[in-house]
C-alpha cells in the first residue's frame, strides 16, 4: 500500500510476486487486521506471545489463556483454505467488475466449486456492514430508485401471464431492491426489500440521506413521504419525462445496469435468500472503485473482522429471504 499511487492497479504477475509464500499472505492479513500490532480476538489484550513451531493457532494470550490466529473473529474463522488462496479470491472478486463465478474461482485457485461458493459469500458479507467510511448517510444531492431482479413475464405461460396482468413487475417472481446514489461522492447504498411501498422505499432513503438534502426520484407514490424531510423532486417516467434540468435518476439507473449485467452474465440465477449479499457485493465494489487495488483489498479484508457466516447458516432453508426487510 505504501508507495502506491491513487487508483493504481495490480497485475496478476505483480500479485504473485507480492505473495510468493503462505507466510507473506498471512503477514499481509495480520498487517491489515492488526494495524497497530497483534491483538487477542477473545479479550482484546495486546500482551500476546508467539508460539514456537508455527501451529495452526500460533499465538497465545496470557490474559485469557487461549490460543488464536488472525483468522479468529473474522469471516475466515475455522477456514482451512490457505491465506494465499484467500488473497487471490479477494483480488479476483474485486477486479472482476461483473463478479466472478464460483466455478471460475474454483478453477483459478484450485478448490472445489462448493468451497469457492462459500468463500465468495463470506467475501460478500465483508461488504455488508456499517464499519466503513463509504457508508451512508449521504450529504446529497442524491438519487433514489428501485429495481427488480428475477423472473420475466415473457418466460411465463400464456395462462400465467393472464393471471399476472395488471399486478406489476413485483408479482412476476421478482425481488425488489431499493437504491440510493449520492451525486457528490458517487457512492451507492442498496437494500433488498420485500415490498416497494412507502415504509420500505422512503424509509430506506431516510436512513441513507441526511435531512434537508435534495433527493431526486421517479413519480412512484412510495416517495411521497420524502417531501416532509427533503427537497424532493421527481420526474415522470410514465409520461416519458426522464430529465428535467437537474432532476433525473440516471446515475442510480446506471448502477442497476452494471449490477444486472453481472447477474445475467456471471451468476445467471440468484436465490432470493442470498440476494442481499449479491447487492452488497455490487454496491461495495462500486464504492471502492476509485481506490487503488491494494487499498481495495485491505478495505475488504478489514471488513471481514467481527463477522461470521457458517456453511450451515448459508444453506439453511428458513422459508424467507434472509437479507430482505419485511
Amino acid at each position: 500500500m505504501s508507495g502506491k499511487s491513487y487508483r493504481e492497479g495490480v497485475t496478476v504477475i505483480q500479485l504473485a510476486e507480492m505473495f510468493p509464500t503462505e507466510d507473506s499472505a498471512r503477514e499481509w492479513f495480520e498487517s491489515v487486521i492488526w494495524p497497530n500490532g497483534r491483538v487477542c480476538p477473545h479479550c482484546k489484550s495486546t500482551e500476546t506471545i508467539e508460539c514456537k513451531g508455527k501451529p495452526p493457532l500460533p499465538y497465545w494470550c496470557p490474559s485469557c489463556k487461549r490460543h488464536f490466529s488472525v483468522r479468529v473473529g473474522t469471516l475466515m474463522h475455522r477456514s482451512k483454505i490457505s491465506f494465499r488462496k484467500w488473497v487471490w479470491a479477494i483480488y479476483l472478486h474485486l477486479t472482476s467488475l461483473k463478479g466472478v463465478s464460483s466455478v471460475k474461482l474454483g478453477r483459478d485457485i484450485g478448490v472445489r466449486q462448493p468451497t469457492a461458493w462459500f468463500m465468495l459469500h463470506r467475501i460478500r458479507k465483508a461488504f455488508d456492514g456499517d464499519d466503513s467510511d463509504l457508508t451512508p448517510p449521504f450529504d446529497g444531492p442524491a438519487e433514489a430508485d428501485e429495481t427488480y431482479v428475477g423472473g420475466k413475464r415473457a418466460n411465463k405461460s400464456n395462462a400465467r401471464r393472464a393471471e399476472l396482468a395488471g399486478q406489476g413487475r413485483g408479482a412476476v417472481d421478482m425481488e425488489a431492491i431499493v437504491g440510493v446514489k449520492d451525486r457528490e461522492s458517487n457512492r451507492v447504498a442498496v437494500r433488498h426489500v420485500r415490498r416497494t411501498d412507502g415504509p420500505h422505499v422512503a424509509g430506506f432513503v431516510a436512513e441513507s440521506v441526511k435531512p434537508g438534502a435534495t433527493v431526486y426520484t421517479d413519480e412512484s407514490t412510495a416517495y411521497n413521504a420524502l417531501a416532509a424531510r427533503y427537497d424532493h423532486e421527481s420526474v415522470n417516467h410514465s409520461a416519458k419525462e426522464f430529465v428535467r434540468e437537474m432532476a433525473h435518476t440516471n446515475g442510480v439507473e446506471s448502477f442497476w445496469s452494471m449490477m444486472k449485467r453481472g447477474i445475467v452474465g456471471t451468476y445467471h440465477k440468484l436465490s432470493p435468500k442470498h440476494l442481499h449479499r449479491y447487492a452488497a457485493e455490487f454496491s461495495g465494489r462500486h464504492n471502492l472503485r476509485e481506490r487503488d487495488t491494494l487499498s481495495q483489498m485491505a478495505d475488504l479484508a478489514h471488513g471481514m473482522v467481527g463477522k461470521r457466516l457458517t456453511y450451515a447458516a448459508l444453506i439453511a432453508d428458513n422459508g424467507l429471504p434472509s437479507g430482505a426487510r419485511s
